[in-house]
C-alpha cells in the first residue's frame, strides 16, 4: 500500500486519515497538522524521508506565481529541504492543471456561466490557473490578494494590475514567516470577517477554503463557492453564510477533502511507479484516467 502524508501549518484538530484505490493501487492519505511550528514540521518531514511515497507541504505554497514569474517561499523551501529521498509537493501541480480544468469543465458542462459573472478570488498569485481560466472565461473577477492577504482595502481587478503587484511585492513576501500572510495553526480555525462588501457582492466565490473560511461573512445571498478542500465544519459554515453551492476540486472523504498537496502527491506516486516525470501534461493524462471531476454539493 502506497502511502501519502501531507505535513500542514495548520491546526492538529483538523487531521484525517482515510484509504482509497486508484487505478488498481491502494493508498493510506494522511493529513498531520503541526500548529503552525515550522520546526516541528521540518522535524517530522526528516523523520517521513523515505518512509512514504510522497510527503505533501499543507497550509503553505513552496512557489508563487505571478507574470509568468515563479517566486520560492523561503519557509516552505526549508520544510521541502527536509526530504532528499521521498519527493515533497505542495499541490501547485495540480492548482495549474486541475482547478484551471475546474473552471473549463464548469463553464463546458453549462453548471456556471463565467461570462460576465462576478467572481471574487481570494487570492490570485496563490492560485494563478484558475486566475487566467477565469479571466479566459470572460468573468469579472476581483482578486483579493492586497484586501485578504495584506489586510489592505484594495481590490485588483485585472492580470496585469495581479502580474505588476506579484512582481512588486513577491520578492518580500516570500521572505515572510508563513503566518504573516496567511493562516496556520489555530488561526485556521478562527473567523474574522472580511472585505464583507467584497464577498456580497460576488456571484461565485473562489479560492483556497481556509481563506474563504476565515474571511467569509454573513448574509451571503445563494452565492457559489469554488474551492480546494473543506472540512465538515467550513462546510457547515458556508451553509450557514447564505451560500447555495459548492464545488470542490478534490474527492471527497466522509464529507471532506484534502488539500491539492494530497492529492498531488497522489499523482507523483503514480508516475514514479510508471518512469514518469511529475508535468504537467503527464498530470493532466493521468487526471483523465483517473476519471477526476469536480464535487458539487447542494447547500
Amino acid at each position: 500500500m502506497k502511502q501519502v502524508v501531507s505535513v500542514s501549518l495548520g491546526a492538529s484538530s483538523g487531521d484525517m486519515e482515510a484509504e482509497a484505490e486508484f487505478l488498481g493501487q491502494r493508498f493510506r492519505l494522511r493529513r498531520e497538522g503541526v500548529d503552525g511550528d515550522v520546526q516541528r514540521a521540518v522535524a517530522r518531514i526528516r523523520e517521513l524521508d523515505g518512509q512514504v511515497d510522497a510527503i505533501g507541504l499543507g497550509g503553505t505554497d513552496l512557489f508563487l506565481i505571478a507574470g509568468g514569474r515563479r517566486y520560492v517561499v523561503r519557509e516552505a523551501a526549508r520544510m521541502a529541504a527536509a526530504a532528499t529521498r521521498t519527493p515533497v509537493v505542495d499541490g501547485s501541480g495540480l492548482k495549474h492543471t486541475l482547478e484551471r480544468e475546474t473552471i473549463d469543465w464548469l463553464q463546458r458542462e453549462g453548471i456556471v456561466d463565467f461570462q460576465g459573472r462576478r467572481v471574487l478570488l481570494m487570492s490570485g498569485v496563490d492560485r494563478f490557473g484558475m486566475a487566467e481560466a477565469l479571466t479566459a472565461a470572460g468573468a469579472d473577477v476581483l482578486f483579493g490578494d492586497l484586501i485578504f492577504g495584506l489586510g489592505l482595502p484594495l481590490p485588483i481587478r485585472s492580470m496585469k494590475g495581479l502580474e505588476r503587484l506579484g512582481r512588486l511585492l513577491l520578492p518580500i513576501i516570500c521572505r515572510l514567516p508563513i503566518s504573516w500572510v496567511y493562516p496556520t495553526g489555530k488561526k485556521q480555525e478562527e473567523r474574522s470577517p472580511r472585505g464583507q462588501r467584497r464577498f456580497r457582492e460576488a456571484e461565485v466565490i473562489a479560492g483556497d477554503g481556509h481563506l474563504i473560511a476565515r474571511f467569509i461573512p454573513d448574509g451571503l445571498r445563494g452565492q457559489t463557492i469554488i474551492t480546494n478542500s473543506t472540512r465538515a465544519r467550513q462546510v457547515k459554515l458556508f451553509r450557514e453564510c447564505g451560500a447555495r453551492r459548492l464545488v470542490t476540486t478534490t474527492p471527497e472523504f466522509n464529507g471532506q477533502s484534502f488539500g491539492t498537496n494530497v492529492m498531488e502527491g497522489i499523482l507523483v506516486s503514480l508516475l514514479n511507479e510508471r518512469g514518469q516525470e511529475a508535468l504537467p501534461e503527464n498530470y493532466l493524462a493521468l487526471l483523465v484516467e483517473l476519471g477526476w471531476q469536480p464535487q458539487l454539493v447542494d447547500l
